[in-house]
């Protein structure tokens, strides 16, 4: 992938959007989530989605046939 191209799901301004509409659901059954709350949430689920992506990448790599030169 292209250095200034990133998959969907490690956009933080996807997440923000993802977890806006939760909030807004919470919101009408009772719950509060406030900005700062939201952008914590989206802070983490892309480091966390960023580290399942390198432990992939490791693990493909450790079952690959073909070796690195």
């Amino acid at each position: 992938m292209s250095a200034d191209i990133k998959a969907w799901y490690l956009s933080k301004t996807v997440w923000g959007g993802v977890l806006a509409i939760i909030a807004s659901i919470a919101n009408i059954a009772g719950f509060g989530i406030s900005g700062a709350e939201q952008a914590e949430l989206a802070d983490g689920i892309t480091a966390l989605l960023a580290a399942a992506g390198g432990i992939v990448a490791v693990a493909g790599r450790l079952v690959a046939h073909r070796k690195l030169k």
